[in-house]
């Protein structure tokens, strides 16, 4: 039975308050036991995985030597990342319960170090298997039959060849690492830690100090004149250092650029989706699809400057509810309830999971002093749990993010318990799929339950809002961070005024007529993180939409597409993304996916304007 907060303890407890760690309920905190049953277990670990470090390269050379060495040489190399993994997890999640606990940073930067030095002494490993010719791989394979479960992992090998580099030539790019990162780094730096922002009066007259961490709460205020300051005062604040911040950037994209003409690929981009085996036509073809149907968001423009009952929308009047006074709150007991009603289409083997997730304390529930902000899940261990990390705030946002979380440790538990080590893992282009399969979920069984029109018309908020940042804006994004490359690739300057020029000519495209085209969005791209990582955003709006097309086959067809999915989870990367998404019945290569997430939406635009004339 998974676990229950009973009421006794849960008593007077306001989750939103910010306790102490000693204060909080041992049933609302994760149980690292499993992985080390305390600090000293830990050092102990450590210490024989630090010993083993001088023979971590104990096979360098050895590789194509005969069947047996390379299979000794894998399992070598699976071994101490699977030790180095456990290590890094537990110092992860406990330097998280409480940040400004120097002992457990201490812990994760000396164990981060580690890691990172065997990783060096292994380096050897991808150039020297890169060497064994196909037909030594072919007879290893018949030599020993523990190779077998391999030869997706060698067939991979094989197909990057043409883009690995010398073993001296791969050492010196991966000791260079630091001084290629320089751009990202500045930016993360100068963005979280030293860009200072002003200071606003709310409507209380309180004086806030608007952050990162606030920015989008305060966008989310209800009070206009609050959002138009903070709007104004926070992309102010950047355009001062928009000349600087043009530079971090073409810095990236040059970088991103030199490498894939290091690496033997046509364009940053073919390297980007190389890794994945992703055709370039899974890109072309969402940005082709949504654009083709942008009337639909101009539309949700339209109802969203409706509904807040405006003459015209600003950039500003985007984050903002548009249902307000409705409040939905929910204990950790009643959302685990939820959660399991809403995911019952998915079948007891997948529930059974759920519950074992709540009874087995997976999750670390409440806030407290110090503790990391946010929410994740931690799968990076394969002799572990995948635990989660919220902050719960008892909202209906609340539930949404326990059930997002959720699908992430559901699927890394799937692949962990069906794959052996070596595709335990999943690559990011499948990641977002099954939390957001189970966001559907719980959008589809709440309209199917719930039956007063103004709570309604709230979830149903909920939903566009979410597809329009995720699908709508992340495709907007994968626009910009395309031309941008392929500008600079071209031999343009990536200065802010062409930068902002580019970015404002997206955005009008994108939200069409009825958004005001406030200045200040021009600027926009100075705040985006994801720039940095190299054809990285794309991945939310296919993964959305994949999530939308699985969640209603789920719906519709029950039992043979519940089949489907539970194997698209179980097949962790033992076959590349595109195959694994084939395989379990959905074709990413085409833009069927796409146009059935674009109906979903257009369906809940409906709905929402519905539910308007039922008030």
């Amino acid at each position: 039975m998974y676990r229950e907060f009973s009421a006794q303890t849960m008593e007077g407890f306001d989750p939103r308050k910010n306790w102490q760690r000693s204060e909080l309920p041992e049933e609302a905190t994760w149980n690292l036991a499993p992985i080390f049953i305390s600090d000293e277990d830990w050092e102990t670990a450590f210490v024989a995985l630090r010993d083993k470090l001088e023979d971590a390269d104990k096979y360098s050379g050895k590789l194509s030597d005969s069947a047996d060495q390379l299979l000794a040489g894998i399992k070598h190399q699976e071994t101490l990342a699977r030790e180095a993994n456990l290590l890094l997890q537990y110092a992860y999640l406990k330097r998280d319960q409480n940040q400004a606990d120097s002992k457990y940073s201490g812990m994760q930067a000396r164990i981060a170090q580690l890691f990172s030095q065997i990783m060096g002494k292994l380096a050897f490993m991808k150039p020297e298997l890169s060497q064994i010719k196909p037909e030594t791989i072919k007879q290893f394979l018949e030599e020993n039959s523990q190779l077998k479960i391999y030869e997706h992992f060698f067939k991979n090998i094989e197909r990057h060849k043409a883009h690995t580099l010398s073993e001296k030539e791969e050492t010196l790019l991966a000791k260079a690492g630091d001084i290629f990162d320089a751009g990202a780094n500045v930016f993360a730096v100068f963005s979280n830690a030293d860009l200072k922002f002003p200071i606003l009066k709310t409507e209380d007259d309180v004086d806030v100090q608007i952050t990162q961490a606030n920015y989008i709460s305060l966008m989310e205020n209800t009070n206009r004149e609050v959002r138009k300051i903070t709007f104004e005062e926070y992309y102010g604040t950047y355009k001062k250092f928009e000349n600087t911040l043009a530079m971090t950037l073409q810095n990236q994209i040059k970088q991103d650029n030199y490498f894939a003409e290091v690496y033997g690929h046509e364009s940053a981009r073919v390297a980007a989706l190389f890794d994945n085996a992703i055709q370039e036509k899974v890109y072309d073809q969402l940005l082709s699809t949504v654009s083709t149907n942008l009337d639909l968001l101009h539309r949700y423009v339209r109802v969203r400057r409706e509904a807040l009952g405006l003459d015209e929308l600003h950039c500003y009047d985007l984050y903002t509810p548009m249902v307000a006074d409705v409040d939905f709150r929910f204990t950790p007991a009643e959302a685990q309830e939820l959660v399991i009603k809403a995911l019952e289409p998915l079948g007891e083997e997948y529930v059974s999971v759920i519950k074992k997730a709540f009874a087995e304390r997976w999750i670390d529930w409440f806030a407290n002093e110090g503790k990391r902000s946010g929410a994740y899940s931690s799968s990076g261990a394969y002799d572990s749990k995948p635990y989660i990390l919220l902050n719960w705030q008892g909202s209906l946002d609340s539930v949404f993010t326990l059930i997002h979380e959720l699908g992430h440790s559901v699927h890394s538990y799937f692949s962990i318990k069906n794959q052996p080590y070596v595709y335990s893992s999943y690559s990011i282009f499948l990641a977002e799929i099954a939390s957001t399969t189970n966001e559907n979920l719980l959008t589809h069984y709440l309209l199917e339950t719930e039956t007063d029109p103004l709570r309604r018309r709230y979830i149903i908020n909920h939903y566009l809002d979410g597809f329009k940042a995720t699908v709508f804006r992340q495709t907007q994004f994968a626009k910009f961070e395309h031309d941008i490359h392929q500008a600079e690739q071209n031999g343009t300057p990536l200065t802010a005024d062409y930068l902002n020029q580019l970015y404002a000519e997206i955005n009008a495209e994108f939200y069409g007529e009825e958004l005001y085209p406030d200045p200040q969005i021009a600027n926009e791209w100075l705040r985006i993180p994801h720039f940095y990582f190299n054809y990285y955003v794309y991945q939310y709006a296919t993964g959305f939409s994949a999530a939308t097309s699985f969640a209603k086959q789920i719906i519709d067809q029950g039992s043979p597409a519940v089949d489907r999915y539970l194997k698209f989870l179980k097949a962790g990367s033992s076959d590349y993304p595109l195959q694994v998404l084939e395989n379990s019945g959905l074709d990413m290569t085409t833009a069927e996916p796409i146009e059935q997430a674009l109906k979903t939406f257009e369906h809940y635009l409906d709905l929402f304007e519905e539910t308007k004339n039922n008030l």
